[in-house]
């Protein structure tokens, strides 16, 4: 075995533990939630894309705000 396939699952730890990394993986829950509901609203699904557009327009500001905040208690 490589020592590249050895250090894979710490690397892959470090990553999953990496603050930048968890940010991502609750805004991108955030995202589906919100492409679920407006697919819901529109009868049909709306799309990725347009989920992640309409969130960032919308509400990324203050979900960012929040989650701040929430961080600092």
């Amino acid at each position: 075995m490589s020592n590249a396939a050895k250090e894979s699952p710490s690397a892959n730890d470090l990553l999953k533990n990496s603050s930048l990394y968890r940010e991502f993986q609750a805004e991108r829950e955030e995202i589906l939630r919100h492409k679920w509901i407006e697919s819901e609203k529109a009868g049909r699904d709306i799309g990725f894309e347009q989920a992640l557009t309409d969130w960032i327009i919308k509400h990324r500001s203050s979900w960012r705000k929040k989650r701040q905040a929430a961080a600092a208690n």
